[in-house]
């Protein structure tokens, strides 16, 4: 069987469609009671409770939509209070009790209490968005890279020896952090979040190998660390671009 109580907008509630199912009801008599006690509640003044207690959705039933109502604690209270108590219809009524209390519980450790926790809340939400972005674009340069075919400048180059920035630097003259700050000067790479990543127009040509690895950060969260290293072919690349730039390597100054 489902949950019998859910989160819905975040709020903890039930469903008539499983009062139906647990207390063994048709699902158009809870309909009725339900929409009765709408009425009365309406006229009585209550249109604002009733609204809280219930609201209207719709599920699938061969293929055409059916209504269905969503109930919070006091709806289902109120819709129950009338059910016999029998030994099962007792025992359901306790479990829904415990599942209500279990849901708030949850949402009342999930909610900030005052403007230091929210502005927490905020910023791993900020985090967990950034990481995704971090994940898609890494994702991105990984499927670059293996999507280009064996072309001439391949078979000329079929090397398996990767270099990593650092050691195209040395050529140079320069540090790691300096090439790669030259690269991203010149469009080939940007920066996010302490990992360097080509530019799209670049991901598909063989340039780079990229190895990924799964962290848990500080805060519990997987993020995907990518640590990139340079073909034969993307050092040629290189070599050609800056070059085309007066940027020439030790041994040819």
């Amino acid at each position: 069987m489902k949950e019998i109580v859910i989160l819905e907008n975040k709020q903890a509630v039930t469903t008539s469609l499983m009062i139906a199912e647990v207390f063994n009801k048709r699902h158009a008599n809870v309909i009725r009671d339900i929409e009765e006690h709408i009425k009365d509640l309406k006229e009585s003044g209550n249109s604002k409770l009733s609204s809280e207690m219930f609201y209207e959705g719709y599920y699938v039933k061969r293929g055409k939509n059916e209504k269905k109502y969503f109930m919070n604690r006091d709806g289902f209270s109120l819709l129950v209070m009338s059910f016999n108590n029998t030994k099962g219809v007792l025992e359901w009524k306790l479990k829904y009790i415990e599942a209500f209390n279990k849901m708030e519980q949850q949402l009342q450790l999930q909610a900030p209490t005052n403007m230091i926790e929210a502005l927490q809340m905020a910023l791993i939400v900020a985090k967990e968005k950034e990481e995704l972005q971090i994940e898609l674009d890494t994702k991105n340069q990984v499927i670059g890279e293996l999507q280009p075919k064996a072309d001439y400048t391949d078979r000329i180059l079929k090397s398996k020896s990767l270099v990593t920035i650092t050691q195209i630097a040395k050529d140079y003259g320069l540090s790691g952090q300096a090439m790669n700050k030259l690269l991203n000067e010149y469009g080939v790479q940007f920066k996010q979040s302490n990992q360097w990543l080509l530019y799209r127009k670049h991901q598909a040509k063989g340039y780079t190998h990229s190895e990924t690895t799964v962290i848990t950060n500080s805060m519990g969260h997987e993020k995907t660390v990518m640590n990139t290293k340079w073909t034969q072919k993307g050092r040629l690349f290189l070599y050609e671009l800056l070059k085309n730039n007066d940027v020439l390597p030790i041994i040819e100054k």
